[in-house]
C-alpha cells in the first residue's frame, strides 16, 4: 500500500548486512577506532544504506545505563552589549566596535578546552556528552534533572555546593575538576596549581631578578587560585622576596575586571613585574598597558596561567604557565568510565602535570 511505513531496520539487519556480528556492530558504533578498517567501512556502510538509528532507549534497557555522561560547567551572566548604534539599514544594525577591548571577555576559553576535551574522549568510548550550567536560581533542578539522565557527572570546582554534590553521588559517580577533593570523598582531576606559579613566579625573580611584582589573584573561594596563591608565596619565600611587599588585588579570572584594577594600579608606581593567575587577566592587564602608554615588557613583564590560544595571538605574546586543559576533560571523563567499572574503593585523585611557556611579555632574559 502506497505511504505504508516499514518496520525500521534492526542491529540484526546491520549485523547481517555488513557479514558480521552484532557484537562487531555494537563495537563500531561504540568504539570505532578499536574495530579494524575494513570491517568497520562495511559496517558503516550498512548503516547508511539501511538507513538504520541505534536506539538510546533499548541500550539503556539492555545494560541499566544510558550510555551518558555530564558534564556541568559554571553558568554565566548575560552582559547587555551597550555599544552605541550608527547605522540600522534592512534590518541589519552597525555598529563602533573600536572600542572592543573595554567590554567585558565573556567567553571562558578555558571551559571551552575542558569540553572540547570531555567530547572527544567521550566520542571515542561511544558515549555522548550532556553540558549544562549550573548556577542560578534553577541550579538545583538543573543539577538534578541531568544527574537522572546520565551515568556519570563530572562538574567544574565551586559549581555547586558540597551537599548537592553528594546528594547526586548517592546515585551515580561524581568527579570534580580542577580541585582535589579526595577530603570530601569523591574522584577528582586537577593540575599542579602550586609547581607551575612557583617555577614562573621564579623566572621573574630568581632569573630575571625583579622585585617589584604585583599579583592580580582570582576569586578569593577558587582552588585553583588558592593553589596558585601558595605556589606564588613560596617562590618569593625562596628567592628572599617579603610577600607582604607584593601588591596583591583580587580580580574574576575576568578579562574585563582585570584591566580595571590594572589602569589603576599603573596610575601610581608602576611595577617591573605583574603575576597574574590566569591568563585572561593577564590578557586584561596587557589591554591596561597598551592604553596606558606602558611597554611590555621593556617597562612590565606579564605573566599568566591556562595556556588558552588568545595568549599565543595577544601583542606581546603572553608567557604563560600551560596547563592541559583538554585533557582535564579527558581525564574526568576516564575516571567517570573507571568509576562504573569499579564502584567500590577509596576516592582517587588525578594531578596532570604543567609546563611554563616564556614568550614575549616575559621573555628568558630582560635584553631579549
Amino acid at each position: 500500500m502506497a505511504g505504508q511505513r516499514t518496520a525500521p531496520p534492526t542491529v540484526y539487519d546491520v549485523a547481517s548486512a555488513a557479514g558480521v556480528s552484532i557484537a562487531t556492530v555494537s563495537r563500531v558504533l561504540r568504539t570505532p577506532d578499536a574495530v579494524r578498517e575494513g570491517t568497520r567501512d562495511r559496517v558503516q556502510a550498512a548503516i547508511r544504506t539501511l538507513g538504520y538509528v541505534p536506539s538510546g532507549n533499548a541500550r539503556a534497557l539492555a545494560g541499566k545505563r544510558t550510555g551518558v555522561v555530564g558534564l556541568l560547567l559554571p553558568g554565566f551572566d548575560v552582559v547587555p552589549d551597550e555599544r552605541p548604534d550608527l547605522v540600522t539599514d534592512g534590518g541589519v544594525r552597525v555598529v563602533d566596535d573600536r572600542r572592543h577591548v573595554t567590554q567585558p571577555f565573556s567567553s571562558n576559553l578555558y571551559f571551552d578546552e575542558v569540553l572540547r576535551g570531555a567530547e572527544l574522549e567521550a566520542w571515542q568510548r561511544g558515549l555522548a556528552l550532556m553540558v549544562a550550567a549550573g548556577r542560578g536560581p534553577s541550579r538545583d533542578v538543573i543539577v538534578n534533572d541531568v544527574a537522572g539522565r546520565v551515568d556519570g557527572l563530572a562538574v567544574l570546582a565551586q559549581t555547586v555546593p558540597d551537599e548537592l554534590l553528594e546528594h547526586v553521588a548517592r546515585r551515580i559517580p561524581v568527579v570534580v575538576l580542577a580541585d582535589d577533593r579526595r577530603s570530601h570523598g569523591f574522584d577528582s582531576v586537577s593540575v599542579d596549581n602550586a609547581a607551575g606559579m612557583r617555577t614562573v613566579v621564579s623566572h621573574v625573580v630568581g632569573r630575571l631578578g625583579i622585585r617589584s611584582i604585583a599579583y592580580v589573584a582570582g576569586p578569593i573561594d577558587s582552588p585553583d587560585d588558592m593553589e596558585r596563591a601558595a605556589g606564588f608565596r613560596d617562590a618569593l619565600v625562596e628567592h628572599g622576596v617579603d610577600p607582604a611587599d607584593v601588591s596583591v588585588v583580587h580580580g574574576d579570572f575576568g578579562r574585563a575586571r582585570a584591566r580595571e584594577l590594572a589602569t589603576a594600579l599603573f596610575a601610581g608606581e608602576v611595577p617591573r613585574a605583574v603575576v597574574c593567575s590566569n591568563d585572561q587577566s593577564a590578557l586584561g592587564v596587557l589591554d591596561a598597558a597598551a592604553a596606558t602608554g606602558i611597554r611590555v615588557p621593556e617597562d612590565v613583564v606579564v605573566t599568566g596561567f591556562d595556556g588558552i590560544d588568545a595568549g599565543r595571538f595577544s601583542s606581546p605574546r603572553l608567557t604563560t604557565v600551560h596547563q592541559p586543559m583538554g585533557e582535564l576533560g579527558r581525564a574526568a571523563v576516564r575516571a567517570i568510565v573507571e568509576r562504573l567499572a569499579h564502584p567500590d574503593g577509596p576516592p582517587r585523585a588525578v594531578r596532570l602535570p604543567v609546563e611554563v611557556l616564556l614568550r614575549e611579555s616575559c621573555p628568558p632574559t630582560l635584553d631579549a
